[in-house]
């Protein structure tokens, strides 16, 4: 497996093409989004779809999107005169023949990386949406993952654990209309690695090929995703097991994984949580681990903040938090040896996280290709 190396990835402090903030304030993490206004409306995939069909088949459609493309584009950019085409036109989906060009795949992931440096809160959300479209795997019965790209379908957004990805689907469209033949399954899954690599992260390997399913009779049953509570300590603990280990993963993986909560923040209307975990919610690093471990957490929410779940602060300022289930990362011995190696090595971290990664993106997927 190689990572899309044909464009450079800067880190969030290097240089980077500008656009227009497609959105106002972003939320982060792992309920980030719910709160986010975008440029595009959330609806404009689904009004994409709805509307493909009836105005498919009518004569002149496409000088109907030209137009749409070219009025909007005028006045805001051409991701943004995209994201008013993709209301009257259905992106065209890839197809199991057809491979990910070097050329299309590094203008997708530029312009991914133009949507994280017009505003990076959006980068952790990108992540969230990545993860999510790919832990929903069963290696038992082979169903959910990435592969089909269904959790662009109301169906599947309207999990509980997905509240406020839509907003991330709706970012990435313009990317997708750009962009025809890449599918969305790898679209959602590049973004993932370019939010990484843009916000200080590590190269994780890439693969393209996810040919996108067309029924949303391919979403898997909710419940899949993990938990954040699940009620004392050893359920946290047993409860990480049950989801990871469904999925294929050891408790190394689990921790590393973790590690993603370097990235974004919850917010009570989305999950209930309410809080970053550390106090630089769009760098990627290893500083949760070090809070993890050094810190003194108690129950309780961040201050001036009303929480509806159970939750962890830091009983120093109160301004961050940790959810029951980074807890348990301390409370047992197997996870904890972990937490303590990747607090003292953000290398050691690095490297692991980016396997980790990596084969979550691939869980779900067959026939997939090196892109060059």
């Amino acid at each position: 497996m190689a990572f899309v190396t044909f464009v450079p990835i800067t880190s969030a402090a290097g240089s980077l093409p500008t656009l227009p903030a497609l959105s106002g304030p972003s939320p982060l993490g792992r309920s980030s989004g719910a709160e986010q206004q975008s440029s595009l409306p959330a609806a404009a995939a689904v009004a994409a779809l709805a509307a493909a069909s009836a105005v498919g088949r009518r004569k002149g459609a496409r000088s109907r999107v030209q137009r749409a493309a070219t009025e909007v584009g005028r006045r805001g950019g051409v991701l943004a005169g995209l994201a008013a085409a993709a209301a009257v036109a259905r992106p065209k989906p890839a197809v199991a023949a057809e491979k990910l060009t070097k050329q299309t795949a590094e203008k997708a992931q530029a312009d991914i990386e133009q949507i994280i440096k017009a505003d990076p809160n959006k980068g952790p959300t990108l992540v969230r949406l990545a993860w999510h479209s790919s832990g929903s795997y069963d290696k038992v019965s082979k169903t959910g993952g990435s592969g089909p790209g269904t959790i662009r379908f109301k169906e599947e957004l309207a999990h509980g654990g997905n509240a406020g990805l839509d907003k991330a689907v709706a970012w990435l469209e313009p990317v997708k209309q750009s962009n025809p033949s890449i599918s969305y399954a790898d679209l959602y899954t590049l973004a993932g690695v370019t939010a990484i690599k843009t916000l200080g992260g590590p190269d994780v390997p890439w693969r393209a090929g996810r040919v996108d399913s067309q029924s949303p009779s391919d979403v898997t049953p909710d419940g899949r995703l993990p938990n954040a509570s699940n009620g004392s300590e050893q359920k946290d603990v047993s409860h990480l097991r049950d989801v990871f280990y469904r999925m294929g993963f050891n408790d190394q993986e689990i921790v590393a994984l973790s590690g993603a909560h370097a990235l974004g923040r919850c917010h009570a209307d989305a999950s209930g949580f309410v809080g970053p975990w550390t106090p630089t919610p769009t760098t990627f690093n290893n500083l949760y681990f070090k809070l993890l471990k050094t810190t003194k957490w108690e129950e309780g929410c961040i201050t001036g903040e009303t929480c509806k779940n159970p939750q962890y602060r830091n009983v120093d300022t109160k301004q961050f938090m940790m959810l029951p289930t980074d807890i348990a990362l301390l409370k047992d011995p197997s996870f904890s040896k972990y937490v303590d190696l990747y607090a003292d090595d953000q290398k050691v971290f690095f490297k692991d996280f980016s396997k980790a990664f990596s084969t979550l993106l691939e869980l779900g997927t067959k026939d997939l290709y090196t892109v060059a």
